[in-house]
């Protein structure tokens, strides 16, 4: 079964709603290719490598979370960009991108999806007053401590974290996927016993030791791979098309 592009980019539009976030990047049809969408493969970064293999895989659309023109690069057509519009346009290939829309979610969002990985219940946003904020604060059901948490974070992502491990135990989690460590401030304001996110600044570290938190650090890559399968699942089901999701790992 087939449907249209413009079917396709209309209904992830209304189901993430994007287009009341401000973003870095447009969200949306960053590429056009072919007008009619049998198969989309999906995956975190539109690398060139993702895009060959969603050409070996005959994918019409390719939908990921890090998309292109991103607000300050330069805008020429040169090098590696050159090179990677060149593969999608010569194949006909479209691109579907959403960065921050699919971060925030709560079905399908980044955040949302890593919780559910990692047995947290959701409570909350991180800020409830600051509609910007995209992190989340949630519970574990019994308390663990640091050390066997950062092992379930390895078994589920299949790569070692970066532990700053505190003295209390873990019931209380505040987190943001990707390059979320800034906001650990609003994690310890909330009274969080370990804060995750998947990169860490050196300031990072003397914030959680000086808090007296655990704070891990999970791969910005690991912690964003969930949220773009769950879209893609969630477009294959309502139009009845392919999805395959395709791992190009990394090891940030």
């Amino acid at each position: 079964m087939a449907i249209a592009l413009s079917t396709l980019v209309e209904e992830t539009e209304r189901y993430l709603n994007a287009a009341r976030i401000s973003d870095y990047c447009p969200n949306g049809l960053q590429v056009e290719g072919r007008p009619q969408v049998r198969r989309i493969v999906s995956g975190v970064t539109a690398s060139q490598a993702l895009l060959d293999a969603a050409v070996e895989a005959e994918a019409d659309v390719l939908l990921v979370h890090h998309g292109y023109f991103w607000k300050g690069e330069n805008p020429c057509v040169t090098g590696m960009k050159q090179r990677r519009l060149k593969t999608l346009l010569s194949h006909d290939i479209s691109l579907l991108a959403y960065h921050l829309p699919l971060d925030v979610h709560p079905e399908v969002g980044n955040n949302v999806q890593l919780a559910r990985q990692l047995e947290i219940v959701v409570e909350g946003p991180l800020e409830p007053e600051n509609p910007r904020t995209v992190g989340l604060i949630g519970s574990l059901a019994e308390p663990m401590t640091a050390r066997d948490f950062a092992r379930r974070v390895q078994e589920v992502l299949g790569r070692e974290p970066l532990l700053v491990e505190g003295s209390q135990m873990i019931r209380r989690i505040g987190w943001c996927t990707g390059g979320g460590q800034g906001y650990i401030d609003q994690a310890i304001a909330a009274g969080v016993d370990l804060y995750l996110s998947g990169e860490a600044s050196e300031q990072t570290v003397h914030s959680a030791r000086e808090n007296g938190i655990s704070f891990i650090a999970a791969g910005h890559h690991a912690t964003e791979r969930y949220g773009v399968q769950a879209l893609g699942d969630y477009l294959a089901r309502r139009f009845a098309i392919e999805h395959l999701f395709i791992d190009c790992p990394n090891p940030v």
